[in-house]
């Protein structure tokens, strides 16, 4: 019996392993294309890339920033799967019309323009605007509720 008990509870660990694994690479494969998609969107404005090869990066890159689809998304299944379907074929088509290389360098810019700085001092400079304003606001609507606001 407690064989068979262990032998379940590695399963699940096992299990457990694989479903974070599963996730991690999806989590890969989103930054991969986020990633390349701004590579698309400095291919666009590149004047070594093709111009067919621009005009293609472009559109693509259009489409995958736009909020509007072709398929709206609040349609069940279908609305998600043209995203993932029509977005990685349109970056797949563009680095088949730009040189390896040149796409390389492009990823490289993409790598950092996306990598975002951290500013402490600017987020200590907003939550400061931030108390102050909400301060403000309670001091006018419940401190001095007699008082015309204007």
């Amino acid at each position: 019996m407690t064989q068979l008990c262990q032998e379940n509870n590695i399963s699940r660990v096992t299990n457990g392993a694989r479903v974070r694994s599963k996730i991690e690479s999806l989590k890969d494969w989103a930054r991969a294309i986020k990633r390349d998609v701004v590579a698309l969107w400095l291919a666009a404005r590149d004047s070594r890339v093709p111009a067919i090869a621009k005009v293609v990066a472009g559109i693509v890159a259009a489409y995958a920033l736009s909020p509007i689809d072709l398929i709206p998304d609040f349609i069940p299944v279908l609305g998600y799967l043209d995203d993932l379907v029509i977005v990685p074929l349109g970056i797949m088509l563009v680095i088949r019309l730009i040189p390896a290389a040149l796409f390389a360098e492009l990823r490289d810019k993409a790598d950092a323009v996306t990598a975002r700085p951290v500013s402490r001092a600017a987020a200590l400079s907003i939550i400061a605007i931030w108390v102050l304003l909400t301060a403000m606001l309670v001091w006018i609507v419940f401190i001095r509720p007699d008082q015309p606001l204007f």
